[in-house]
């Protein structure tokens, strides 16, 4: 095991023990000897401990421990001092200030690169001048033109060198001053807890001086003069987010107060990148959670007329285009690295001798089928198990993410989904199925399913949630959704205590004559059910970050019986089976 992936796996696991405090590591780390540095890491962090290298001494030699052991203790420092050097910046004006002058030199920084771009743009268009008019003339005429050796000779220059200089300043990348700048401040911008708090205070103050939304949003607060260069606006995108904040915590009497001055500034013809419909979805809720029925039920009304009028239909045409078949139609070049292959797991022992078929569905996001990978009498004995329970599905609303009973899923356990605010499941609306919940000690076939599907993934299962069984009947399906939780579902799972959805494992147990696929409408791709088989995916990158790209749904059934079942695995238990990656998109 390297010392590098070994100090990745310890970023990764610093954040599965949130219980310990940050101050309290810091002063370990610092102020006790190596030995004792150690035994407070051993006991804290009992999932960092070294592990024995087979086939090896059963420790590193000292000099490598000691080398691990330092790095490993440095990157700690770092990661706590660039923790406890955080302030909340919201708390202190003082501190807002120095962000002002941050924000400042981001701009200076921002204008250069733009001037830079801008004196490449203009040598670019000198020079396409310059060769258009020369070759409108040469063109004329060409055999007179390169008649003059001249003429010739510099044509040759031209292509074999001038135009490779052109090439290399297209291609300058004049973004590096900025990018590194940008790089560089981004440790010192204040966080989500930052934009929290400045938007509670905003509200704190509202209700501390009985301020109307109007008033704070157009900035003529109290004591404001009508001259001040200073006075500041809010637009619907600040209004919109500071109903988001007061809903994220069940306060729906500041979630109506904002939403709706977000809709009425929309309604007054403001451009603005939130959509009415998602406006409306969120007043509509919040007045119904106070118990104004009547108007509630008025902005629901609006919401469907606006609906209907297509506001929000772009995702759901594609997604009704590629149920269709119509859908994204992958490039030939793209097709070809779609491989079919038989796959040992890794070199697993049973699938060295009986390696699965492994067939490639779609590259990014990377979509594998697995055929042949559940039996008859499996499929039989899960649908057995799962009838009894069926009841309607519940899931995760797609605009609130809040968990409750699903009407557009159509299928059998009507299905269930996580509430971000409680951690708890709820009956979905969106989702019309019916579907069932099975755990691994109620039939030695669900246990050893849940061990097949951990031996090809190479996940651990034991922190997934149980196998779910689904049954879609006549119309049956599931809209556009994502089985991960969003950064603004910060409560997502929160009940199971397992972290983020990591992967998809999904069955198909049954041919469905018609209809039924299994869409992803970020990137066009379709999957139709092909009974005995399964489909994976990956969630998450490995940097923990969601893959928006695998937002996907359940076509309609159109004619026939649709069986699934799927295993959502969990972040919790895979940090040395998928170590964390250090960007981003990794």
């Amino acid at each position: 095991m390297s010392s590098r992936w070994r100090c990745s796996s310890i970023i990764c696991a610093l954040t599965l023990y949130p219980q310990f405090s940050s101050a309290d590591l810091h002063s370990s780390v610092t102020n006790e000897p190596l030995r004792k540095r150690e035994e407070l890491t051993k006991q804290h962090f009992p999932i960092l401990q070294y592990r024995r290298i087979p086939g090896r001494n059963s420790c590193l030699s000292k000099r490598v421990k000691m080398g691990v052991r330092s790095v490993c203790c440095i990157l700690l420092i770092s990661l706590l001092k660039s923790s406890s050097a955080h302030n909340d910046f919201f708390t202190s004006i003082g501190h807002m200030t120095d962000l002002l002058y941050t924000e400042k030199d981001l701009v200076t920084s921002l204008k250069d690169y733009i001037k830079a771009e801008e004196s490449k743009l203009e040598q670019v268009k000198q020079w396409a001048e310059k060769l258009d008019a020369l070759t409108a003339t040469a063109t004329q005429d060409p055999e007179g033109f390169l008649g003059h050796p001249v003429n010739a000779f510099k044509l040759m220059k031209r292509l074999n060198t001038e135009w490779g200089e052109v090439e290399d300043l297209v291609l300058k990348d004049m973004s590096d001053g900025f990018i590194s700048n940008l790089t560089i401040q981004r440790q010192y911008f204040p966080n989500d807890e930052d934009q929290t708090g400045a938007a509670k205070a905003l509200l704190r103050l509202q209700d501390t001086y009985q301020l109307d939304t109007q008033t704070i949003s157009s900035g003529d607060l109290p004591g404001v003069t009508t001259g001040l260069p200073f006075k500041s606006t809010m637009t619907v995108e600040d209004c919109f987010e500071l109903g988001k904040t007061a809903y994220s915590d069940a306060d729906y009497y500041h979630t109506e107060l904002w939403m709706s001055q977000a809709l009425k500034q929309l309604d007054e013809g403001e451009e603005s990148s939130v959509e009415i419909v998602t406006v409306l979805d969120y007043l509509s809720y919040s007045v119904y959670q106070q118990g104004e029925l009547e108007i509630a039920l008025d902005h629901t009304k609006r919401l469907l007329s606006t609906v209907g009028k297509g506001e929000y239909l772009p995702e759901k045409r594609k997604y009704e285009q590629l149920c269709r078949g119509q859908g994204v139609r992958m490039s030939p070049r793209r097709q070809r690295r779609l491989l079919c292959r038989y796959y040992n797991s890794n070199r697993h022992p049973f699938y060295i001798i009986g390696p699965v078929k492994q067939e490639d569905e779609w590259d990014r996001p990377r979509i594998i089928r697995y055929h042949d990978i559940i039996t008859e009498k499996e499929m039989e004995k899960v649908k057995e198990l799962a009838k009894p329970r069926l009841r309607r599905a519940t899931i995760s609303n797609p605009i609130t993410g809040v968990l409750e009973t699903a009407q557009y899923r159509i299928s059998k356990r009507r299905a269930t989904v996580h509430d971000p605010q409680t951690g708890k499941l709820t009956t979905a609306q969106y989702r019309v199925s019916k579907s069932a919940w099975l755990a691994a000690y109620e039939h030695p076939v669900v246990d050893r399913i849940n061990q097949r599907i951990e031996d090809i993934t190479g996940l651990d299962v034991k922190t997934a949630e149980e196998l779910q069984v689904a049954n879609y009947g006549v119309g049956g399906q599931y809209e556009p959704h994502f089985d991960f939780g969003r950064k603004d579902e910060p409560d997502a799972f929160k009940e199971l205590g397992t972290g983020n959805r990591i992967a998809t494992w999904l069955f198909y147990m049954s041919d469905v004559a018609a209809g039924g696929a299994t869409v992803f409408t970020e990137v066009g791709a379709a999957v139709k059910p092909m009974k005995g088989t399964a489909v994976f995916w990956y969630n998450l990158f490995p940097s923990g970050e969601g893959d928006y790209s695998t937002r996907h749904a359940a076509c309609p059934v159109l004619l026939g019986n649709k069986w699934v079942s799927n295993k959502w695995i969990h972040e919790r238990g895979q940090e040395f089976r998928r170590p964390c990656g250090l960007k981003e998109a990794d």
